[in-house]
């Protein structure tokens, strides 16, 4: 299968190198010159649980032009509409589009550029890093769960399962993809914004005296809005598998901290807290804790001269 990997970053380096070594044909697209250019000359090189080095094209996107069967979308939420113009050369009426990012309302987005039934969507609990231009740390195992957004994508969806799983992805066909989402948006929602506000791991804010109060009320204005808009939430069950997350990543910087502290990078807060605080204010849902929240990053993100 000709696959596109959009947004060749530690997430999209991890699945291009697996689905690569199950046999199909991967092509990488990003902007960053110096991981262009690594990738070009010395390959894509792989460390953690297993070392190697293998050579894979990559290109900016509007380089593209052979059509996709599939793409891959692993690009940060706010380049989700310039990706879309960028490669929609390479999407015909055949071509199936995984989005695999982090936050919410990546659907209302896909469906502006593309018809529903080429629309996959999902999430994921792989993990991955970037160790340089043109190097990924790949350790432990995860999963993912798609589901086809048109009851008429669903046995071209099922063979795109088949197709990951033969690259050891663990991925599930799932009826209703949405409370799997929604709930990985509570962990971003309670760990990656607060720990950039903070400059603490999640341990670090875990363990403070508030910390508790602040999560939960995080937790039940997702479950809110959520359910608001047709998600079928469980709030205890989300507070119980945040809470065990926070235990098992304690030392952890989240994502939103190395955009925001340790790089100087924009945020994609109004993907996660903001568009809770958004969809409150629409649906008439008091979001008080993730409006203020998403002001800070914003805050910060000028304090920074961040655009």
């Amino acid at each position: 299968m000709l696959i596109y990997i959009a947004g060749a970053g530690a997430m999209g380096c991890r699945f291009g190198y697996q689905l690569h070594e199950a046999g199909n044909e991967v092509i990488l697209l990003d902007n960053w010159e110096e991981h262009i250019e690594a990738i070009k000359e010395n390959g894509l090189k792989i460390t953690g649980d297993k070392e190697d080095n293998v050579k894979l094209p990559i290109m900016k996107p509007n380089e593209a032009t052979r059509k996709a069967e599939l793409i891959i979308l692993f690009t940060k939420a706010m380049q989700l509409p310039s990706m879309l113009q960028d490669i929609e050369q390479i999407i015909d009426e055949n071509t199936k589009v995984l989005c695999l990012l982090n936050g919410l309302g990546h659907d209302e987005v896909l469906e502006k550029y593309m018809p529903i039934k080429n629309i996959l969507l999902g999430v994921t609990v792989w993990t991955a890093g970037l160790a340089g231009p043109g190097v990924a740390k790949l350790s432990g195992t995860g999963s993912v769960n798609i589901q086809s957004l048109d009851k008429a994508g669903v046995e071209g969806a099922k063979h795109i399962v088949d197709v990951m799983n033969e690259a050891n992805l663990n991925v599930e066909y799932d009826e209703d993809v949405y409370p799997s989402i929604w709930r990985k948006a509570c962990v971003n929602g309670t760990m990656n914004s607060t720990c950039a506000l903070l400059d603490a791991t999640i341990g670090e804010f875990f363990s403070s005296e508030t910390a508790e109060e602040v999560v939960l009320n995080i937790i039940h204005e997702f479950v809110k809005v959520g359910e608001a808009t047709g998600v079928k939430l469980d709030e205890k069950e989300i507070i119980d598998y945040v809470f065990a997350t926070s235990k098992a990543a304690a030392h952890h910087y989240p994502s939103m901290h190395q955009d925001l502290v340790q790089n100087h990078r924009q945020t994609e807060i109004d993907f996660i807290n903001g568009y809770v605080a958004r969809k409150g204010r629409e649906l008439g849902i008091d979001t008080p804790y993730c409006q203020l929240i998403t002001d800070l990053i914003h805050s910060k993100e000028n304090i920074l001269g961040i655009k």
